[in-house]
């Protein structure tokens, strides 16, 4: 297959993909807006972990919010767990990687905050220990994983938002994810603004 084969295929799937997950994601994304956006406007924030690629969306995610998205409007309480190489360091050398992002819930966490837990495979040791950490203090969890959910799927509760992308391919799960954090940036943009009529 040539290149420019690869690469149509590479964006055909995409789209395909996220026209796919729509049905199954929308009405669930309103409500995570809406919580994150309750949480903020409470004086809460919104915390973010996940690994390797979805730690690069967690603070991606902080980012947009603690700074700005499309729009100016005032700096929103929000910390992506994977940044702080002294904090993920020196638990995972005293304690274990799996407490890495679950001792800084612990620490920063209160309830009425969010957890946005990421996970693509929605296995990942340490971000299960998280939503075991914020359901321990009250934090309410907002989950983006793919294939099925994994054992996050089983681990949440009724107060959980769980943003499940209908397909297997890594990839488009994390293209989804990607998707999903623009519009729950854009989202809560829209509510502080007033721009939701």
């Amino acid at each position: 297959m040539s290149l420019q084969l690869r690469i149509q295929q590479h964006f055909n799937e995409s789209i395909t993909s996220k026209q796919a997950a729509l049905p199954a994601l929308s009405v669930l994304i309103e409500a995570a807006i809406r919580l994150m956006h309750d949480a903020l406007a409470r004086g809460g924030k919104v915390l973010a972990c996940g690994n390797g690629g979805s730690a690069a969306d967690a603070q991606h995610f902080a980012a947009e919010l603690l700074n700005r998205f499309e729009k100016e409007r005032p700096p929103l309480a929000a910390i992506a767990l994977t940044t702080d190489s002294s904090t993920l360091t020196s638990i995972a050398n005293d304690y274990a990687f799996d407490q890495v992002f679950a001792k800084q819930v612990q620490g920063l966490g209160r309830a009425g905050d969010v957890l946005l837990a990421i996970s693509t495979s929605g296995n990942s040791p340490n971000v299960v220990a998280a939503i075991d950490a914020a359901h321990a203090l009250g934090v309410r969890v907002v989950a983006l994983t793919g294939r099925g959910g994994g054992t996050i799927a089983g681990q949440l509760v009724s107060d959980d938002i769980h943003l499940c992308v209908p397909t297997d391919r890594t990839a488009r799960i994390q293209e989804i994810h990607l998707l999903t954090i623009h519009c729950l940036c854009d989202g809560i943009d829209a509510l502080i603004l007033g721009e939701t009529q």
